[in-house]
């Protein structure tokens, strides 16, 4: 079977990038003393700590030290590009330019101790919470239904005092009935005749007629 090899044009230029990137990196080292396999190691570690900054954004999202670490090692890199350019005098290197070489090797060491060992729910950056929505404007058209008033109980009278004589109509003692269970279904207790009469506010002789119908 035939294998048709189809080059991608972002591969070659990223290759492409890759590999001047890493003679820069090679030719700033070498020109700052570092000499044999050290100069080829100096870009191997610029790339590494980028990449692994890198993966560390991809799958842990986004968090302060990825995203340090990450310009840290881009700004060696475009360094790099930018000093062996002709920006700077490679046969005569300055003493900074030492100095930086000479210490990445331990900055390079702690940035990748720190991504690959470092908790990443600590260091992420915070998200701001959404809005919350806005709570539903009353209807005017709805009338609040009133809160009903305790009112304190009152001895219940005594059944000598009752006075079944007065006539009551079936549909005030049924709607008596009905504010007696409620009562009863919020205070426990039975209603007593003083509040059967503010709750229907009748006379106190029919209020007793209705209480004895209750009974």
């Amino acid at each position: 079977m035939t294998c048709l090899i189809r080059p991608d044009a972002v591969l070659v230029q990223a290759v492409i990038a890759g590999a001047l990137s890493f003679a820069h990196l090679h030719d700033l080292a070498a020109a700052a003393g570092q000499d044999g396999w050290k100069a080829w190691a100096y870009p191997v570690s610029v790339d590494l700590l980028l990449v692994a900054a890198w993966r560390r954004l991809r799958s842990d999202g986004p968090s302060r030290l990825a995203w340090c670490w990450f310009l840290i090692a881009l700004v060696a890199s475009l360094g790099a590009n930018v000093a062996t350019a002709g920006f700077l005098d490679l046969e005569h290197p300055p003493a900074w330019l030492r100095f930086g070489v000479a210490g990445w090797p331990a900055l390079a060491f702690l940035g990748g101790t720190l991504l690959a060992h470092s908790n990443s729910a600590g260091d992420r950056v915070p998200v701001p919470p959404a809005p919350a929505a806005p709570a539903p404007a009353p209807d005017p058209d709805v009338v609040p239904e009133p809160i009903p008033t305790a009112v304190p109980d009152a001895p219940a009278l005594p059944a000598a005092d009752l006075d079944p004589a007065v006539p009551v109509p079936t549909a005030l003692v049924d709607h008596a009935r009905k504010v007696a269970a409620d009562h009863q279904a919020r205070t426990g207790a039975p209603i007593d005749t003083e509040t059967l009469r503010a709750r229907l506010g009748v006379p106190a002789p029919m209020a007793s007629a209705i209480a004895a119908q209750l009974t």
